[in-house]
């Protein structure tokens, strides 16, 4: 039996269920090539249930690998031959507006090569890392070096994560609801003292 998943990860408890493996490298591959897909929040999903033993930690991480190195040369074949007028034609269908591909593009020409590595844990430069790199002419080899480095590290880190906190699941809900109490009280004391602090100026700049 998996264990439950946390509650923004729960909805991904079905898919991972019925198709494991597959999920994984499905979900992360379209995502990567600018589909609007919860890649990381798979990834995440399945290093939980990994770690439960439900599925191979390695085999998780070997599969996200691989799907995020391939869906983001996927992006860069697209952007590479349809160019941008490819993007701006067909990117408003998956969210991918000419004015939000523009910025990434602009961010991207100022940070060069290193931003395909960091791009990985960016939301929104992760979807649209490969197809920018294409429309800009990266070279391929050298966009290759950096996203196969970044999809290590992204994949290495968000699975590792979640497999040890799956590890000890049983742990992680019993800590969560010892102190759920104590965090939301906290919340609720913050909460007050913003409302009152933007009150307070309120008040301040009428009298001025």
């Amino acid at each position: 039996m998996p264990p439950p998943l946390p509650g923004p990860f729960e909805h991904l408890a079905p898919l991972l269920t019925s198709y494991g493996y597959w999920a994984v490298g499905g979900v992360v591959l379209v995502e990567d090539f600018g589909v609007p897909a919860p890649g990381e929040t798979i990834l995440i999903a399945a290093g939980v249930y990994a770690g439960a033993g439900e599925l191979n930690v390695v085999a998780v991480g070997l599969i996200g690998f691989l799907a995020a190195v391939l869906g983001d040369n996927l992006g860069y074949l697209i952007g590479r031959v349809g160019g941008r007028a490819f993007v701006h034609r067909w990117g408003r269908y998956v969210f991918l507006t000419p004015e939000r591909f523009e910025r990434a593009e602009r961010f991207f020409l100022r940070h060069g090569g290193k931003i395909v590595t960091v791009a990985r844990f960016v939301e929104g430069l992760r979807q649209a890392n490969g197809i920018i790199a294409g429309t800009t002419g990266m070279h391929w080899l050298r966009f290759l070096a950096f996203n196969a480095l970044g999809a290590a590290l992204w994949v290495g880190l968000w699975v590792t994560l979640a497999y040890v906190a799956g590890s000890h699941i049983d742990t992680v809900y019993a800590a969560v609801e010892h102190y759920e109490k104590y965090v939301l009280a906290a919340l609720g004391v913050v909460v007050a003292a913003l409302i009152t602090r933007h009150v307070v100026r309120r008040r301040r700049r009428r009298r001025s």
